[in-house]
């Protein structure tokens, strides 16, 4: 198990918001918490600890109102961090690239592979062209209907066709080098793991794969180890007290450290 930190970025502000919430119609989301600091501040706090596989995340559609606000708050914590973090949001094969050259170590894509409620194999191939695999992380949030996860898109409020499986983590792992796993349905709650969803990406043994959703206690972190097998990287965001909830920072990053044997530099936690 890792610590995969997060800078989510919605109207130009660093947020953590309630998953499920965003609507592109007029920007919107319910937030747990706007930060009074900019996206670069956390990037220097993650590079000062030697925290790598951070994502970065523009939550503004292209074209909206606040989408350039937005981006460029992005660009910045990419140059404050350069090949320390990684970058979603309106990723397609033609700026991909860019992103790259901006510092990313990784572009994160969802909508773009997953297109009209299916899995958009030409799509991926441009990417792969464009960037390589090895510079690709697969975005496959998902949302719970009936007894299955369903993969979602746009922000996390499209429901596509594809539902997230060992069989189709196996079918898509040669072509991007980890996934990242929102449990939208928790995400931003922190009141819990989505248990069903962790036992399932725990029994897949495959590149790597960073889960978010619903960690609130530390107790919630070993439930997440041991239902995942400890395979799974972690990323946790509301309930940091970084981001205004109870659990604490340095502390989370000691004991994320610990159970996954990874050496991180906390003495050097500035807040």
């Amino acid at each position: 198990m890792e610590f995969r930190p997060c800078i989510d970025i919605h109207n130009g502000k660093v947020k953590q918001i309630v998953g499920g919430s965003l609507r592109d119609e007029g920007s919107q989301a319910r937030e747990n918490f706007v930060s009074e600091q900019d996206a670069a501040f956390y990037a220097g706090l993650y590079q000062r600890q030697g925290i790598r596989g951070g994502h970065v995340i523009l939550l503004n559609k292209e074209g909206t109102e606040y989408f350039e606000t937005t981006r460029q708050q992005a660009l910045s914590a990419l140059r404050a961090y350069p090949g320390g973090l990684q970058i979603g949001g309106g990723i397609r094969d033609d700026n991909a690239a860019e992103y790259l050259s901006a510092g990313a170590s990784h572009v994160i894509v969802t909508s773009y592979v997953f297109r009209d409620g299916q899995m958009n194999w030409a799509n991926l191939k441009k990417l792969e062209a464009a960037v390589g695999a090895d510079h690709l992380v697969l975005d496959v949030s998902c949302r719970r209907k009936g007894d299955d996860y369903y993969i979602v898109t746009d922000r996390w409020q499209k429901f596509t066709d594809v539902v997230l499986t060992p069989s189709v983590l196996d079918e898509l792992a040669d072509h991007c080098a980890e996934f990242l796993v929102h449990a939208v349905d928790v995400e931003g709650k922190a009141r819990g793991i989505e248990e069903p969803l962790v036992r399932m990406l725990g029994s897949w043994d495959g590149i790597p794969v960073t889960y978010a959703g619903g960690v609130g206690s530390f107790e919630d972190l070993r439930k997440l180890k041991e239902l995942g097998q400890n395979r799974l990287n972690v990323t946790i965001g509301s309930a940091l007290d970084l981001f205004g909830g109870p659990m604490n920072y340095e502390e989370t990053v000691k004991f994320i450290a610990q159970q996954g044997e990874k050496w991180y530099n906390t003495d050097n936690i500035k807040k």
